[in-house]
């Protein structure tokens, strides 16, 4: 379990800070009233599998901002990804999120999402995502 280590540098001081905020925020996004548009928190853990062996984990911290105009629904999120490969130190970047859905038709709903991941000493990770949702 990774413990915080307060006799390290700056820059590790600042990430206990910017974790206290999320923290913060999160636990005051789980006793608030429901709103249909604002800020929100979103917490996602991603691990990845090769048959039974797991490789990696990716954990988004992000903080975001929903809304809608007309029939045109939208997000923008962004933070901390914290990354965990197996037999490997875990590191943190920075990381985020822009999406979009429209109703196509009453059953019909289209959506897209482009992402980003900065990474230390590498090219930047870029990902989209488009699809369809037919409900019954």
């Amino acid at each position: 379990m990774w413990r915080p280590d307060l006799s390290s540098s700056p820059q590790d001081y600042s990430r206990n800070i910017f974790m206290k905020k999320i923290s913060l925020a999160l636990f005051a996004s789980l006793f608030s009233a429901p709103v249909l548009a604002g800020p929100y928190v979103n917490v996602e853990s991603n691990a990845n599998y090769t048959g039974s062996d797991y490789t990696s984990r990716a954990t988004d911290l992000h903080i975001g901002y929903e809304n809608n105009v007309g029939d045109l629904a939208y997000y923008i999120q962004g933070g901390k990804t914290i990354n965990a490969a197996d037999g490997v130190d875990s590191e943190s970047n920075i990381s985020g999120k822009l999406g979009a859905s429209v109703s196509a038709t009453d059953k019909l709903g289209v959506y897209g999402e482009v992402s980003f991941s900065q990474v230390e000493d590498a090219d930047n990770n870029y990902a989209t995502k488009i699809g369809a949702k037919y409900s019954f």
